[in-house]
C-alpha cells in the first residue's frame, strides 16, 4: 500500500510537471491573443462535413477583427506607472533589509517598451502580416470565388473608420489581390476600401450607435471590478509570498496586462508571464473571458441583438447571390464576396447571433431569450474562450454553395471560424446547413428585434432599471465557485 501511494504521488507530480511544461501562455491571453497562436486549435470531437460532389462556392461573407495592435495611450501610461512602482517596490524591499534573491532579474532595470510613446492603438507589423497572409489563404482556398477581374462591386471591402481596422482591410486586400496587378515587384493593384461614418455605422459599429448598450456597459464597470476582485486578491497574496513584495491588486492587474502585451507584441514570455503559474494564468484568462461574455457575448441578449443590422446585411448578400445564380447572370456583373473588417465588439456579437460556442442546450435558451450560465471556472473546460472566439484577426466566414439539383437542397451555407468548419447548433450541429434552414432557424428568429427600438427607445426606463438582485446573484455564484468548482452555476442575465 505504501509503495502504491508513493507511485501514485510520483505519477501525479510527473503529470502536473508535464502539463506545466506543455502550457503555452501565448494561447491563453483572451482577446489579446495573436492569431497564429490559436487559429489551428479546433474541437477534435467535431468531424467537419464532406462537401458533396458537384457543390461549388458562389459567394463568401467575411467578418474579421483587426490584427494585432499596439497598446492604447491609456495603457501606455499605465505601463509607465508600473515601471515606476516596480522601482519603489525594490527600494522598499531594500529598506526592510529583505533578501532580493527572489526578485526576478528583469525587475531591476525594466522600463516600459512603450516609454515616451505619444500615440497608441495602431495596427502592429505582426497584425499587418496576419491579415496579409489571411488574404492569400482565402484566395487560394476559394479560387472559384476569386477568379474574376477585380471590381469594387464584385469584391466590396468594408471597414470601420478606426485606423487599425481600415489598415487591416488594406493588408488583407494586398494579400488577396497580390500578383494580380502591375504595381511594384509584388505586382500589387489598387483596390477600394469603404466605410460609414462612426456616428451612423449600424452594420460594423452597431455598439457605438446603440445608446442603450453604451449606458448598460458604463453601468457595469463597477461590477467587473467586483467580479475580478476575489481572483486578483488570491493571486496578489500568492505573488506577495512568492517574491516577498508588497504587491497590490493594481500591480497584478498591470503585470497581467504586461504579460499579454509582451507575449503578443514582443514574443517575450519569460518576464511578466513567468511571474504567474499556469493555474494563475488560467484564472486571469477566465476573468477576462467572463467580462467579454457579460458585455460582448451571451451575458445579455442586447449585446448580440443589436448586431441584427449586420446579420441582415449578410443574409441580403446571400439572397442576391442566389438570385444571380438562378438568373444565370454574366460573371463579373454581380457580387461574389463581401469582406468586412471591424473589432472584437463586432465579431463576438456576430458569433453569438450564429449560436457559436454554446454549451449543451444553450441554443434553445438564447432563442427563448433566457439567461445563460456563466462559462465554468478553471479547471473545468469551457467553449467560451476569448483567445478562440475573438483573437486578433479572428474571423467568421460564411460560404454559400450551389449544389446539383438532385441534392437535398440546392443552396447550402458553411460557417468557418478562424478558417475551420464549426458546428451550428441551430442546424443540428453541422457546419454545412441548407440555406433555407439557416435562414429559418438561425437568422430570421433574430429579426423580431428592431435596432432602433432596442437601442434608442425607453432610455429613461433602462437607465433606472435596478440591477442589484442580478449583481448579488453573480457574487453569490462567484464566491461559491471559489469553494467548490463542481457546484452548478445559476443563470445570470446582465
Amino acid at each position: 500500500m505504501a509503495m502504491a501511494a508513493i507511485l501514485l504521488l510520483f505519477l501525479t507530480l510527473f503529470s502536473n510537471s508535464k502539463a506545466d511544461r506543455d502550457f503555452d501562455v501565448r494561447q491563453h491571453l483572451s482577446t489579446v491573443t495573436r492569431y497564429g497562436a490559436v487559429k489551428d486549435i479546433v474541437d477534435n470531437s467535431f468531424i467537419p462535413s464532406d462537401i458533396p460532389q458537384g457543390c461549388t462556392p458562389i459567394h463568401l461573407n467575411l467578418v474579421a477583427r483587426h490584427g494585432t495592435r499596439s497598446p492604447t495611450k491609456k495603457r501606455v501610461r499605465e505601463m509607465e506607472k508600473l515601471a515606476s512602482h516596480i522601482k519603489e517596490l525594490i527600494e522598499d524591499a531594500k529598506q526592510r533589509n529583505l533578501s532580493l534573491q527572489k526578485v526576478p532579474a528583469w525587475f531591476h532595470n525594466w522600463e516600459s517598451p512603450w516609454k515616451g510613446k505619444l500615440k497608441g492603438g495602431e495596427l502592429d507589423i505582426k497584425g499587418e502580416e496576419e491579415l496579409y497572409q489571411l488574404g492569400i489563404r482565402v484566395r487560394e482556398r476559394f479560387p472559384d470565388i476569386f477568379n474574376e477581374e477585380y471590381h469594387p462591386d464584385v469584391y466590396p471591402i468594408k471597414t470601420t473608420q478606426i485606423p487599425r481596422a481600415s489598415a487591416s482591410a488594406v493588408a488583407f486586400g494586398m494579400g488577396l489581390f497580390s500578383g494580380k496587378g502591375s504595381l511594384g515587384p509584388g505586382r500589387h493593384r489598387a483596390f477600394a476600401v469603404t466605410s460609414e461614418s462612426r456616428a451612423s455605422d449600424t452594420i460594423l459599429r452597431f455598439f457605438e450607435c446603440c445608446q442603450t448598450y453604451k449606458d448598460f456597459r458604463k453601468n457595469q464597470e463597477p461590477s467587473f471590478n467586483k467580479l475580478k476582485e476575489p481572483i486578483l486578491m488570491e493571486i496578489t497574496s500568492a505573488l506577495a509570498k512568492r517574491y516577498e513584495f508588497n504587491f497590490t491588486i493594481q500591480d497584478i492587474s498591470s503585470l497581467w496586462f504586461l504579460c499579454k502585451q509582451e507575449s503578443s507584441l514582443l514574443d517575450i514570455t519569460d518576464q511578466a508571464c513567468s511571474l504567474f503559474s499556469p493555474t494563475e494564468v488560467a484564472l486571469l484568462e477566465w476573468t477576462d473571458d467572463i467580462q467579454m461574455f457579460m458585455v460582448k457575448g451571451y451575458g445579455k441578449s442586447l449585446n448580440y441583438r443589436m448586431g441584427v443590422p449586420l446579420l441582415k446585411d449578410v443574409l441580403q448578400s446571400m439572397s442576391e447571390a442566389i438570385n444571380a445564380d438562378e438568373d444565370n447572370q454574366v460573371p463579373g456583373s454581380y457580387e461574389k464576396a463581401r469582406l468586412r473588417f471591424a473589432h472584437a465588439e463586432t465579431v463576438v456579437p456576430f458569433s453569438c447571433l450564429l449560436g457559436l460556442f454554446l454549451e449543451g442546450s444553450d441554443f434553445e435558451r438564447i432563442q427563448k431569450e433566457e439567461p445563460l450560465d456563466l462559462p465554468p471556472k478553471p479547471p473545468q473546460k469551457r467553449n467560451w474562450r476569448g483567445s478562440i472566439v475573438a483573437p486578433f484577426a479572428g474571423n467568421n466566414m460564411l460560404v454559400l454553395y450551389s449544389c446539383p439539383a438532385n441534392s437535398s437542397s440546392k443552396y447550402f451555407v458553411q460557417v468557418l471560424h478562424n478558417e475551420h468548419p464549426i458546428p451550428m447548433p441551430g442546424c443540428g450541429g453541422t457546419d454545412f446547413c441548407p440555406f433555407q434552414v439557416f435562414k429559418d432557424k438561425i437568422v430570421e428568429p433574430h429579426f423580431i428585434h428592431d435596432y432602433d427600438t432596442l437601442c434608442n427607445a425607453h432610455l429613461d426606463e433602462s437607465k433606472h432599471k435596478p440591477e442589484t438582485s442580478k449583481l448579488s446573484q453573480l457574487f453569490r455564484w462567484i464566491f461559491r465557485l471559489g469553494g467548490n468548482d463542481d457546484t452548478p452555476s445559476h443563470g445570470v442575465e446582465l
